[in-house]
């Protein structure tokens, strides 16, 4: 069994930049694939990226060349960096991680999710 914590969420200025942790117990090693996806009121949950096992990243057109995933292994956890906010990034914030998964940008892929992190950017 997997779980998943998202951490580093808030309020920011339009043009500001946050760090989005989500850490792991259990294993996530081995082929595991590791998605950020995000929520806004009255829209549908959305990919913005994700991180393969072989270290390939995605990024969701939104958010690519502001938005980074990184992993740290020996913690166990994944990161999102996001900076050049906007207010339109507003929205809870949920990682979910799988092994296996053959479209890792469909979100009912995902096995595990941790319970999201809320970011709102002001204008």
């Amino acid at each position: 069994q997997v779980q998943l914590v998202e951490s580093g969420g808030g309020l920011v200025q339009a043009g500001g930049s946050l760090r989005l942790s989500c850490a792991a117990s259990g294993r996530t090693h081995g082929n595991y694939v590791t998605g950020w996806f995000r929520q806004a009121p009255g829209k549908e949950r959305e990919i913005v990226g994700y991180i393969h096992w072989s270290e390939t990243t995605y990024y969701a057109d939104s958010v690519k060349g502001r938005f980074t995933i990184s992993r740290d292994n020996a913690k166990n956890t994944v990161y999102l960096h996001m900076n050049s906010l906007r207010p339109e990034d507003t929205a809870a914030y949920y990682c979910a991680a799988s092994p296996g998964i053959i479209r890792p940008m469909i979100r009912d892929e995902y096995r595990y999710w941790g319970q999201g992190t809320q970011v709102t950017v002001s204008s």
